[in-house]
């Protein structure tokens, strides 16, 4: 069996630190630093040129051991032949009941995950907002970029059907309007990374409450399906993945009530338990999913991929079905962390800031967050000028190995571009004992 990682467990904080990735933030110490987003700098318009950066736990481990430290694709031992047409960069096929990863490729290769953040959001969010509360659409819902739901200044929504709305028809004006209610768009952002830490998944970067791209932002194959394997286990969440259909309320004077549907494309096939797609230019096309069948749950992530010769969901379709014939007792490659399984942190050197508890504080139906903030913790440093209202903030970051990958493969003239990447799911592949 292999070696685990293990440690303390990790309550999932619901109090979240002031300056998380903030402009004032001083500036990541080079490689070595936990990565965080850059607000600042150009909007992504491209895939990475070569392989993206590949993450780690901050002590340099590999979260759900050594055999995921591999930028091409390992399957386990005694599997049948993977499917023809997987030629994604990035994917992974895990057993979502024991976490087992029966098979990935690059499966912590930092890929830009466009829409699929938004069940981070979905995750972090879900256990603070009491669903019943109403919240009015702003103009900046009805204007935000990307893909919308139709939200108009004025109406009133309530956040279960904002809920829906987000992983239904992937709303960005849904996602804005959730981030509203829990304190904004920065405490939002903030509380996902906290919850990614939480849970193990340190591939990730949320700069977006959406998934629309911003410099840094990352997640990865391993993250997206540990993050949903989590929502599977939240009645709530799990329910919303699986809605069929949902009813914008009308807003007299500017918009008649319609109905909206589920957009998963696996959505009607055996067992599927919900999905969730996302395309950016930068990102191109990423998609998670699981799915039940005979009693075993899987769970698939695709990230970094295009239409053609198939699409991010129907290569999940193909995952789904190879994993469902490989046998139960099968050696793993890999393991999606518990919050038992993760690495301690080192213990930080200095005190949290005030938290901003008001503004996202857990529903009143919720059993309250261990108060006491334990050892490992990454705090950030603030001080508050009264007089001036300044606020100035300097992140205590972790040490983390850097790891800068060769790459997967070359395009056929030299020159990886948008279209010219090479989308094969070709690289060395291993099957470890």
């Amino acid at each position: 069996m292999r070696r685990r990682l293990r440690g303390t467990r990790w309550p999932v904080a619901t109090l979240v630190a002031l300056a998380v990735a903030l402009p004032a933030a001083a500036p990541a110490a080079a490689d070595d630093a936990r990565p965080t987003v850059d607000p600042s700098a150009p909007t992504p318009t491209a895939p990475y040129a070569g392989p993206p950066p590949q993450g780690s736990a901050p002590d340099g481990r590999t979260v759900g051991g050594e055999g995921l430290d591999t930028r091409g694709t390992v399957v386990a031992e005694g599997a049948p032949a993977l499917p023809q047409g997987l030629a994604a960069n990035g994917w992974l096929v895990a057993d979502a009941g024991t976490g087992d990863v029966l098979a990935a490729r690059d499966p912590h290769g930092r890929y830009y995950p466009a829409s699929t953040l938004k069940t981070l959001t979905l995750l972090t969010l879900a256990p603070l907002l009491d669903p019943a509360t109403v919240v009015e659409g702003t103009a900046e819902d009805e204007n935000i970029e990307g893909s919308r739901v139709g939200l108009v200044q004025g109406g009133r929504y309530p956040v279960s059907l904002l809920f829906q709305a987000l992983m239904l028809q992937s709303g960005n004006d849904a996602a804005n309007a959730l981030a509203r209610v829990a304190g904004g768009v920065e405490v939002t952002v903030a509380a996902m990374n906290e919850t990614a830490e939480d849970i193990g998944a340190y591939d990730t970067v949320a700069g977006t409450p959406s998934g629309l791209d911003v410099a840094g932002q990352s997640s990865s194959p391993y993250d997206l399906a540990l993050i949903f394997r989590r929502l599977l286990t939240d009645p709530a969440a799990a329910a919303v993945l699986t809605t069929p259909t949902a009813d914008i309320p009308a807003v007299e004077g500017r918009s008649g009530g319609y109905q909206i549907q589920n957009q998963n494309p696996l959505a009607g096939t055996p067992g599927n338990l919900g999905g969730k797609t996302g395309f950016t230019d930068a990102a191109r096309h990423t998609f998670v999913t699981a799915a039940e069948r005979n009693g075993r749950r899987l769970v698939v992530s695709v990230m970094d991929t295009e239409n053609v010769p198939l699409r991010a969901a129907d290569q999940a379709a193909l995952l789904l079905d190879w994993g469902f014939t490989v046998p139960a007792g099968a050696e793993e490659v890999g393991t999606l962390v518990a919050s038992g399984d993760l690495p301690p942190l080192p213990s930080p050197t200095a005190t949290a800031p005030p938290t901003r508890q008001a503004e996202l504080a857990p529903r009143a139906d919720q059993p309250p967050a261990d108060e006491t903030s334990p050892p490992w913790l990454p705090l950030a440093l603030g001080t508050l000028a009264v007089g001036t209202l300044a606020v100035g903030t300097t992140a205590l970051l972790v040490r983390r190995r850097a790891r800068r990958p060769a790459a997967l493969s070359p395009s056929p003239d030299g020159s990886p571009t948008e279209d010219s990447r090479p989308r094969s799911a070709g690289g060395s592949t291993s099957r470890r004992p």
